[in-house]
């Protein structure tokens, strides 16, 4: 069984987390978090038809102080008086009533997800999409190309860092948000998407026509900084993140890093699971990871599993207000398992676990099911974990390509490498 905990959206990031964002992803308000992998079950409620789930429910009893009529009562009069007949979706109708009554229950990381919004909820996690590969973000208000993704099609096409987007096919980018161009360019592969386009030292834009395609995106990157110090990027706790840790850490051990940046800034979450096996590979077995409160006051430990190759290695984390749920559940586990410092600013604060129930038809249903603890019990939500070194990343530092936290990061380790 695998947890995610879910984080709904999270906030802006002060003015500089107008930040780069993976085009072809799909809004991150689908994935953040950690939740109980139930999607994959074989249980399905499709043998019940929707007057029985809303009336009887599946295998329950009716509630005896609840009057489903009046449900059928407000159904019936859309149904009859509605003067756009053009605009009434019997299917929409359910997916909405099911929706607002999860809403009605108050907790933002509970939500119902109709068959396309599950289907983009599974992308996010597996790290597969469609669409041109590219990281943007805001650079002095301007819509700016972080950088192509190797072997992507805006790579192919000429895109390079530091290119403004000026139009997506005939609209302005001029008034757009980066989530508003996300959603105009990514897209079904084999579609094209055309991009006017103001490449650096070039006095005049250019219309670059792209071709849409099957995006693969690793969760778990590795780069190298001065003095063998090992940079391990993660930026979701999705399907190929242990792997992917894994190999990562390999090679760390392998090169003889002096030490390691754990980077999960912006990084909202994703499988539990993997969150205890990442922090695995730094915390000695049967250390806690993370604990949980379930209903009725049960709890559940989550222990390092073993094979902690990076133990032996100094650690630090950067962490910011886009790191939430699995990113705090590794973040507080190295802090207080380790006494590992967490460097940047006080993160998201996303203390609960959902369940993702697999629903007929296609649709999920994500429930609140329990909230985690960190290793010393601190719960954190809506508190957030604070940095052990704060260090801010303003807008000037972002758009002159400066990092003070990776800097920060940098100085800790190599007053204390070995």
């Amino acid at each position: 069984m695998e947890t995610e905990i879910s984080n709904g959206k999270p906030p802006k990031n002060r003015r500089h987390f107008k930040t780069f964002i993976v085009i072809i992803l799909v809004c991150a308000s689908f994935f953040a978090g950690a939740f109980y992998d139930k999607h994959l079950s074989s249980k399905s409620a499709s043998s019940n038809t929707i007057e029985s789930l809303l009336v009887n429910g599946p295998n329950k009893d009716q509630p005896k102080n609840v009057d489903f009529s009046l449900f059928w009562e407000a159904w019936n009069l859309i149904n009859d008086k509605y003067v756009d007949t053009t605009k009434i979706d019997q299917q929409k109708m359910i997916y909405g009533a099911i929706s607002g009554m999860v809403k009605s229950i108050g907790d933002p990381f509970s939500s119902f997800m109709d068959p396309e919004e599950s289907k983009q909820f599974s992308q996010e996690l597996e790290g597969t999409f469609e669409g041109i590969g590219v990281e943007i973000g805001m650079k002095s208000d301007i819509l700016t190309v972080i950088s192509p993704l190797a072997g992507s099609p805006a790579e192919k096409a000429g895109l390079k860092a530091g290119d403004k987007i000026l139009k997506v096919g005939d609209k302005l980018t001029s008034d757009m948000t980066v989530d508003e161009a996300v959603s105009l360019i990514r897209g079904p592969k084999g579609t094209d998407i055309s991009l006017t386009i103001l490449h650096e030292k070039s006095s005049a834009p250019v219309e670059v026509k792209i071709t849409r395609d099957q995006i693969n995106v690793k969760s778990v990157t590795l780069d190298w900084k001065n003095n063998n110090i090992a940079v391990i990027k993660i930026s979701k706790f999705g399907d190929d993140t242990v792997s992917g840790m894994n190999q990562a850490a390999s090679q760390v051990v392998s090169q003889k890093a002096k030490g390691v940046i754990l980077d999960l800034r912006n990084n909202p979450g994703g499988y539990l699971e993997a969150a205890v096996e990442v922090s695995s590979e730094f915390i000695p077995k049967g250390k806690v990871v993370v604990s949980e409160e379930e209903r009725g006051g049960g709890k559940k430990e989550y222990d390092a599993r073993g094979g902690d190759i990076l133990g032996g290695i100094p650690v630090v984390v950067l962490v910011n207000s886009g790191s939430a749920s699995a990113s705090e559940i590794t973040a507080g586990a190295l802090r207080d398992d380790l006494g590992a410092q967490l460097i940047g600013k006080k993160t998201f604060g996303k203390g609960s676990v959902q369940e993702l129930e697999k629903l007929s038809g296609g649709s999920n249903l994500r429930v609140t099911v329990a909230r985690w603890l960190t290793p010393n019990g601190d719960y954190i939500m809506e508190k957030g974990i604070d940095p052990t070194i704060d260090v801010d990343l303003t807008d000037a530092d972002y758009n002159n390509n400066r990092d003070p936290q990776m800097d920060k990061a940098l100085e800790v380790l190599q007053g204390t490498a070995k």
